[in-house]
């Protein structure tokens, strides 16, 4: 075909599908870079395939069901920085470096802080989300405690709890995330003005969320050095990570890594798929990911008590202080 052409053939189509691992490991040695396979009994998009030598498709038949699950992808930067809050809520992975990232992105953003501990998915699920990611860090001491690390409001139950001094203290300079209708700030914490309402509201006046962070991972994007993490415990060990932020886009954007990797990597990952700003959560053993009722992770979770969620834009009127119910 190249001599016929006069170009060069990248990839390779498997005959009918079929392949196992020891003819995709001979495609790569020819030097193909991706190969195409699909399957009779199974349909899945390409960006669920194990990896670029087995890449899967759509029988011809199923066609009309694949345009109807599609998406446009992550969407491209904004001419202008601002924020959309409007868009479709949809569901990636991508594969930076190796590194596989879940993101679900679009909608509005919002916290939900519950009454004890539950799982993310079903917090999302009672609080009619269409996706949430586990929030900041929380106290272990009290098992049933709904307790979090740093000042906290959120708007499911429009009630502010200030941080104790001394844990106050230790959050100097991680990341204030101020939530209003319209827009998110991401500011340095000082805990001498940030532990009131008054002085949240002197930075934005009108939120509706807010809490504390557990480190930046990429701010005015830019990914952050390791010298920005501080004393966080811990931070740059390889773990499962949860993190959210905003997309160049304007788009709210929340995520987990599903392969174990440090902070300043994935700081460096998010910038590189082009995150404005992202913030890192509580991670771990906690991070987790829910989308429309289901977990997109694959390990014993630990319940939370506190979560970041995307909502339809005109659902969030309808939202009501739920905890009670649980």
């Amino acid at each position: 075909m190249q001599n016929k052409l006069g170009i060069n053939i990248h990839y390779f189509t498997y005959p009918e599908g079929k392949y196992d691992e020891r003819v995709s490991a001979w495609i790569k040695v020819a030097g193909y870079e991706a190969a195409l396979t699909m399957k009779n009994n199974k349909n899945i998009f390409s960006n669920e395939s194990k990896s670029l030598l087995v890449i899967d498709r759509f029988g011809q038949s199923e066609l009309k069901k694949a345009i109807s699950q599609t998406d446009g992808g992550l969407q491209l930067p904004a001419w202008k920085l601002g924020f959309d809050f409007n868009s479709q809520i949809i569901k990636n992975k991508v594969l930076p470096q190796d590194i596989p990232l879940v993101l679900i992105s679009g909608g509005k953003p919002i916290t939900i802080h519950v009454d004890s501990r539950y799982q993310v998915k079903d917090i999302v699920v009672k609080n009619q989300a269409i996706a949430g990611v586990d929030g900041p860090f929380f106290s272990m001491e009290k098992p049933d405690s709904n307790e979090v690390i740093g000042p906290i409001f959120s708007q499911n139950t429009k009630k502010f709890i200030p941080e104790d001094s001394y844990d106050n203290n230790k959050l100097k300079n991680r990341p204030l995330v101020l939530i209003s209708e319209n827009k998110v700030d991401f500011i340095p914490f000082n805990p001498k003005h940030h532990n009131t309402i008054k002085g949240l509201q002197k930075e934005m006046p009108n939120f509706t969320d807010a809490f504390v962070g557990s480190a930046f991972l990429v701010r005015n994007s830019q990914p952050q050095l390791a010298e920005t993490f501080g004393e966080l415990f811990k931070f740059n060990e390889p773990r499962h990570r949860a993190f959210w932020g905003i997309h160049r886009s304007g788009q709210p954007m929340i995520g987990v890594s599903y392969k174990r990797v440090g902070s300043v990597k994935l700081g460096q990952l998010l910038a590189q798929i082009r995150f404005r700003d992202a913030v890192m959560l509580d991670s771990g053993a906690s991070t987790s990911l829910a989308y429309q009722g289901k977990f997109l992770v694959r390990y014993t979770l630990r319940p939370v008590l506190h979560i970041v969620a995307l909502v339809s834009p005109k659902s969030t009127s309808k939202l009501t202080c739920v905890v009670a119910q649980y």
